[in-house]
């Protein structure tokens, strides 16, 4: 049956109209326990959502809605690792990458032991570079580290990175490169050392075409300057479901080390695709990050969908989406550490749930996903905010902080949390005329003064917000949250009924770029390209060279 003519969604739909025109100033004075209702607490993160255009029946029917629509038979199917990435003929496993013990999914299929000797030798190799036992040229030890990728060989491990740099190793460099832009890649060896420099070049296939650039050039620089490949095996490790092909690139076989086909690329953070933030942190560090996710698993896996943290956030943010009809969705940290937060999950959301079709192949009937975007919220503040405040559109917002900060300056912390917490309410309740007239008139201000301002004075509000505090930016409370969404994501799919799993619609422009490519320098190789695009490379040959 269509999602549409669902008994819970027809339900939903005449929900929604009773709300219709009501302000979030109302709901909120016309229950006085909104607030204890519309917020829960799980393992060091408190998530309020009272500030949504939503009420605790709206999330009853919501929950009817995710009974209805099977998200507990598509929960048990993926943790007991049946095929459920039916585009690809894959479990989904990435669950078990965050397992501390097995067998998981169980029987012939446990993916645990190879998962486990993977992170001991992870392990090993991160210490010995912690210690400066890892050497590359003439017995020197390794002093920078450089992950080549791109996606989620990338945009997992960066952002945890930051997140967590507080604790990084004090002296190791570990840098991320993964635009195909020389102005990355470029730069960044200027300031390395050829002699102390390990590249780590990750990816699925070995075949990424910007990574295996980015790689070529690292390797091409470091022939350069050492001259010999044999010297080069000491300055290469590899992540990857090839291993062949990583040592016929001219990786060290001991220092290879495998993913599967089972973990999709913005799902592999807990993979050896974070080996580079594992050097970071230290294994510890990042086993208690492998922890947090796994509590938070436990809990997806356990709880009533109505006290279940990652089910109702994909609820919240599906009835923005299907029924509020929101375009869009802000992603506001405000936590420097966890800038690159909204990237990720522009990935990890636009990637599985970007689709039209049904994982049975059948035409959507409304969109399924929103345009996630967003920045550090308290810059933002002076950039975009303007619009959210003023600008007409809805757009759902989610304000992310840490409640203690790595880097405490005195006032800093309570400041940046004041003007958190601000922006929520401001765009929840905004400032009627009555009382910008009122403050206008206090301030003595002409009765000319106030008829032109007015109008530029006043905020609408009812804008739709939720807030996820933490209460630090440990492994454990980081590893949790973005399990969480992990899980958000995968809930909207199931109810959407899309394949969170596959990524078709990223194989196009990559497939058609390795066609373009030849035509850069060889004319006659455009001749069954657009015009558009004949036209393009013409233009840039006359500045290529």
């Amino acid at each position: 049956m269509s999602l549409t003519r669902l008994k819970s969604w027809e339900d939903l739909e005449k929900h929604r109209e009773t709300l219709t025109g009501t302000h979030l100033r109302e709901l909120f004075a016309g229950d006085p326990q909104r607030v204890s209702a519309l917020s829960m607490d799980f393992d060091g993160l408190h998530y309020d959502f009272s500030k949504q255009r939503l009420t605790p029946e709206t999330i009853k029917l919501l929950v009817a809605l995710a009974q209805e629509a099977g998200v507990a038979e598509g929960i048990r199917r993926m943790f007991a690792g049946e095929r459920i990435n039916n585009t690809e003929d894959r479990a989904v496993l990435h669950a078990a990458l965050r397992r501390s013990a097995g067998p998981f999914p169980g029987g012939s299929a446990d993916v645990m032991p190879e998962i486990i000797v993977t992170r001991q030798r992870m392990a090993v190799f991160a210490e010995r570079l912690r210690n400066g036992k890892c050497t590359g040229y003439k017995g020197m030890p390794i002093k920078d580290v450089v992950n080549i990728g791109i996606g989620g060989s990338d945009l997992g491990p960066k952002m945890m990175g930051c997140a967590l740099r507080a604790i990084s190793h004090p002296t190791l460099g570990i840098h991320y490169v993964s635009n195909l832009d020389g102005a990355q890649m470029a730069p960044l060896l200027q300031t390395l050392d050829p002699r102390t420099t390990l590249f780590i070049v990750v990816s699925k296939t070995f075949t990424t075409q910007e990574t295996l650039f980015n790689a070529r050039t690292a390797r091409n620089w470091l022939r350069a300057n050492l001259g010999d490949d044999v010297v080069l095996q000491n300055h290469f490790a590899a992540v990857s479901s090839k291993p062949e092909r990583a040592v016929e690139f001219g990786v060290n076989p001991d220092l290879v080390f495998p993913i599967w086909d089972w973990v999709g690329g913005r799902y592999s953070l807990w993979s050896a695709v974070g080996l580079a933030l594992m050097i970071a942190i230290g294994p510890h560090a990042f086993a208690e990050m492998l922890q947090g996710a796994e509590r938070m698993d436990k809990h997806f896996t356990s709880a009533p969908f109505e006290r279940n943290l990652p089910v109702m956030m994909a609820l919240v943010g599906l009835w923005n989406t299907s029924f509020l009809k929101a375009e869009s969705l802000a992603v506001l940290p405000y936590n420097e550490s966890l800038k690159y937060f909204p990237s990720f999950l522009q990935q990890l959301e636009m990637e599985s749930n970007g689709k039209s079709v049904t994982s049975d192949g059948l035409s959507l009937s409304l969109p399924a996903c929103p345009i996630v975007w967003g920045e550090l919220g308290n810059n933002g503040q002076h950039a975009f905010f303007q619009l959210l405040h003023q600008g007409g559109r809805l757009i759902p917002c989610d304000f992310i902080a840490a409640v203690r900060s790595d880097f405490p300056l005195p006032e800093h912390q309570e400041a940046l949390l004041a003007n958190c917490f601000a922006q929520s309410a401001a765009l929840a309740f905004g400032k009627t005329e009555g009382e910008v007239r009122k403050e206008m008139e206090s301030a003595l201000q002409s009765a000319e003064e106030i008829a032109a301002l007015l109008p530029h004075r006043i905020f609408k509000g009812n804008q739709p917000s939720s807030t996820l505090l933490l209460s630090s930016l440990t492994p454990a409370t980081l590893g949790a949250l973005v399990a969480l969404y992990e899980h958000k994501v995968f809930v909207q799919g199931l109810i959407w009924g899309v394949n969170s799993f596959d990524q078709w619609g990223v194989e196009l422009g990559k497939a058609m770029a390795s066609l373009i490519l030849p035509a850069v320098h060889e004319p006659e190789r455009a001749q069954s390209l657009d015009a558009s695009t004949q036209s393009l490379l013409a233009y840039s040959r006359r500045y290529l060279g």
